[in-house]
């Protein structure tokens, strides 16, 4: 079945509604020490994966799930392989890349939403608490000394996307909402991957919670998918860009910044080619795991 592009802006705006919502609920409270007054109408606005983190925090997530007997290595190394094929193609089909991320998420079904933080937690330890950009840590940290708040927008699930922000001492973070019943997941999303428009969707929704001007806030990202983000504020900066943001940075004179150099800005590249597809596919293979485990 066909979804129309009026569903599908739909399940962006739900999405990015349900986004906003879950960000201000578990935002860090301001415990009234900070030196510099506040600025109550402009904040900024990170992509995580590749511009805040080194490769893909799903990934990553996947990583450690693996590792924790959710599903097997071979099973991370074949969709990863799949995702590679996928991404050098350069075509993504909205729908495929739709369904593809759904059943990531699905592997949460009828586990507990505490069960989920708790991983989360142990796994930003384990596996990506070094391999935040120094550079771009201090972009954030930039904001928040002129009082700003600082949040993360990434398609990863809320819950692990929030520890990211509060590690890193951030205002909170715009995620993926998996919907939940009485504190279990039921496998479903609230709307959508927070992904492109949904992105886009989450900054409007949070700007008009929070009393926010656009016209003041700043959006930073790595990827071109992330356009409608970048193009909703007043400042847009291309943070380790991939080839299409570098060259739509230059046609817009938007700023870029780079801290990849040499063979690490080759490795962190194709890392990101693995990162976001393979750990989807990851995801899905530990559904698939358990449900052979307990057949």
């Amino acid at each position: 079945m066909r979804t129309s592009s009026t569903e599908q802006i739909d399940s962006a705006k739900v999405a990015g509604r349900a986004s906003a919502e879950a960000a201000v609920a578990a935002a860090t409270v301001q415990d009234g020490t900070l030196t510099t007054p506040p600025d109550l109408t402009a904040a900024a606005f990170f992509d995580v994966d590749n511009t805040m983190m080194m490769g893909a925090s799903l990934f990553h997530f996947a990583r450690g799930l693996a590792a924790r007997k959710f599903f097997n290595p071979g099973d991370l190394a074949g969709f990863a392989w799949q995702q590679l094929k996928f991404r050098i193609g350069g075509r993504e089909n909205p729908q495929d890349i739709q369904a593809s991320r759904e059943q990531a998420l699905s592997f949460v079904a009828g586990r507990s939403v505490e069960e989920l933080v708790t991983l989360s937690e142990e796994i930003y330890d384990e596996l990506m608490a070094d391999r935040i950009w120094a550079g771009t840590r201090a972009l954030a940290q930039m904001h928040l000394d002129a009082g700003q708040r600082v949040w993360l927008v990434t398609a990863t699930p809320v819950e692990l996307a929030s520890i990211i922000a509060r590690r890193l001492g951030l205002t909170g973070a715009l995620g993926t909402v998996s919907e939940s019943e009485n504190g279990t997941y039921t496998g479903r999303l609230v709307g959508e991957m927070l992904h492109g428009r949904a992105k886009a969707h989450a900054v409007r929704a949070i700007a008009a919670s929070e009393g926010l001007d656009l016209r003041r806030c700043t959006a930073y990202s790595d990827s071109a998918n992330d356009i409608p983000m970048l193009s909703v504020v007043g400042t847009a900066v291309a943070v380790n860009p991939d080839q299409r943001l570098r060259e739509i940075a230059r046609a817009r004179d938007w700023e870029v910044r780079d801290f990849r150099t040499g063979r690490k800005a080759v490795r962190i590249g194709l890392n990101s080619m693995l990162g976001a597809g393979a750990a989807a596919g990851a995801v899905a293979a530990g559904l698939a795991y358990r449900r052979r485990d307990r057949s």
